[in-house]
């Protein structure tokens, strides 16, 4: 006997309830029939024009539609917060957790079977899947895609040579002009970042876990094919429905693991940490930061792509996109976990081949040996930090050097180009109070511009330690998410300018030469900031968000309540 359909709970009923449940939606022109028994299937749209990368979203919407349609389900849009890494201020991130809750509360109090998530600039996509985890329907990923690959004087470009730009007009490398120039053809079609960014990882990651159809992450969005995949997964969802395939069906620990790999073959953003233990929070799987170190040290970088490589997302699909990748790592990935489209990932990939090994190397002959993630561990941060060595300099893989320390985003900005700071390239580069609590939000200013006297000595690179999170397009040796933040008081609380740092990438530590009782001495002295909000929904954030280590949710919106809805208003 087939499962009555949960929107049978709103259109099936008789008398006045049901009068007002269709008769109001009635009056967009729907006849009758299609409440009577048809799937009805969700399209949850982060379209905004405030968020140039899902600016596609109304038409990639209606290619969902016609799919949901062709197999006999009924589609209903509506929309949640979007989220612009570009112009929202002070950073998306703040606002993740808020977007996920609204994602959440849309689903499980609305008549709906299965759910389409439309996501593609950073936070959309995990705040989405975060949102739907915590209802559990049946749900299917469609990502936006990344832009067509940019054009400057002659060369690809990229979302990754924005800092390099900015460090050659800094030091008087390149003119405003031709910044100008580049600009205008950085961003030349719809989509999000062309390179291995956030977006890029975020799409990599939905697809590695089994939550889309193959080839979602790395089709362009100015590709016709990219609506061809937003019709078929508008189909699929449908099927999803009758078979009752949900969320906890797919995310299982083993698919988890999977991705985790994915992303180390494909130097993904080290933001994929705290989005993907806050994915595993919603949907009560067991991960700890300690998994990414130990599931992706073994795996080298295969994907030669930008920021830790050469090509750009374009490549990468025509090269035989992410399962050319999933294939590569036969032997590493739990071959039999279960993906939307009802095959087991292994079954996905394996007819699937290579058709560049410039961009898409092998295990034998990598394009880096490297590790793309590592975890630290130290009395700098006790419960972790995280550094993408495939995008850091191997000289500063093992280095010792004094901090230079600023106590928040402010005081860098003011002090970073003072010719009398006392900086010099083995200096350690230290920026407090841009985590979770401090910011708030936890920017992505980690990967700190060096200071103008060194960039005009030809140094491209030093370390740099911060409790805040970097761009996934971003590069450089950048300890990032320390933990616990220095808004707490912990060891990174009370660092001061001289003090000697240690950073061993083999050993996966990070210390400072100071002694237990120094340390104490110090925190007993520390006094910490006033909150810089005490009303709204910044004031919730400030008081209940977790730890970078734990995946920055809300402690309160960890797990779910399922899709039941309590009480019926009418």
């Amino acid at each position: 006997m087939a499962k009555k359909l949960r929107s049978q709970q709103w259109f099936g009923k008789k008398g006045k309830d049901g009068i007002i449940y269709r008769a109001w939606m009635k009056n967009q022109g729907i006849p009758d029939y299609e409440f009577q028994g048809k799937p009805i299937i969700g399209i949850c749209n982060t379209w905004s024009e405030l968020t140039p990368c899902n600016a596609h979203f109304r038409e990639l919407a209606e290619s969902v539609k016609r799919g949901i349609l062709e197999a006999g389900g009924f589609p209903v849009e509506f929309p949640v917060m979007s989220l612009g890494e570009t112009l929202i201020k002070p950073t998306a991130m703040l606002y993740r957790n808020l977007a996920s809750m609204d994602v959440e509360e849309s689903i499980r109090a609305n008549p709906m079977d299965g759910v389409v998530l439309l996501c593609g600039c950073d936070k959309t996509t995990p705040s989405l899947v975060m949102g739907a985890c915590s209802v559990n329907l049946p749900t299917i990923v469609v990502s936006g895609g990344p832009m067509l690959t940019g054009k400057y004087n002659g060369r690809n470009i990229g979302t990754s040579d924005v800092w390099r730009f900015s460090d050659d007009v800094k030091s008087g490398q390149m003119s405003q002009e031709e910044l100008n120039i580049a600009e205008s053809g950085l961003c030349r079609s719809q989509g999000h970042c062309a390179v291995m960014g956030t977006a890029s990882t975020m799409a990599t990651m939905v697809e590695s876990l089994g939550l889309t159809l193959p080839q979602n992450a790395a089709i362009p969005a100015a590709d016709s094919r990219r609506k061809v995949l937003a019709q078929l997964s508008g189909i699929r969802i449908v099927e999803m429905v009758k078979e009752d395939l949900k969320l906890s069906d797919i995310l299982t620990k083993k698919a988890f693991e999977n991705a985790i790999k994915v992303n180390a073959a494909i130097g993904g953003s080290t933001n994929f940490v705290i989005h993907l233990l806050a994915i595993a929070g919603r949907i009560g799987v067991p991960l700890d930061i300690k998994d990414f170190d130990r599931l992706s040290a073994s795996i080298p970088l295969l994907a030669n792509l930008q920021p830790s490589g050469e090509f750009f997302m374009e490549d990468l699909y025509y090269a035989g996109g992410i399962p050319a990748i999933h294939k590569e790592l036969d032997s590493y990935l739990h071959q039999d976990c279960i993906t939307a489209n009802g095959k087991t990932i292994r079954e996905n990939y394996q007819n699937v081949n290579c058709y560049n090994r410039d961009v898409i190397t092998t295990l034998s002959s990598p394009f880096n040996n490297t590790t793309a993630l590592a975890i630290l561990y130290g009395n700098i941060c006790e419960n972790g930090a995280v550094i993408k060595p495939t995008a850091a300099s191997p000289h500063l893989f093992k280095h010792s050097g004094k901090a230079i320390v600023f106590e928040n985003i402010e005081d860098y900005k003011l002090r970073i180009d003072d010719p009398d700071l006392p900086v010099d390239e083995n200096s350690v580069l230290v920026l407090k109070n841009v985590g979770p609590k401090g910011y708030p939000g936890m920017a992505e200013v980690g990967n700190m511009s060096l200071p103008l006297k060194l960039l005009e000595k030809g140094i491209k690179d030093v370390v740099r330690i911060s409790d805040g999170r970097m761009s996934g397009t971003g590069f450089g040796t950048v300890v990032l998410h320390v933990s616990p933040e220095a808004t707490l008081g912990g060891n990174f609380s009370v660092l001061e300018t001289g003090d000697l740092i240690h950073l061993d990438l083999e050993a996966r530590s990070l210390n400072v030469d100071l002694s237990i009782e120094e340390l104490q001495r110090r925190k007993n002295n520390w006094k910490p900031s006033p909150p810089l909000s005490d009303r709204g929904y910044t004031s919730l954030y400030i008081n209940n968000v977790e730890q970078a280590h734990l995946g920055a949710d809300l402690a309160f919106l960890k797990g779910g309540s399922g899709s039941e809805v309590k009480r019926d208003s009418h």
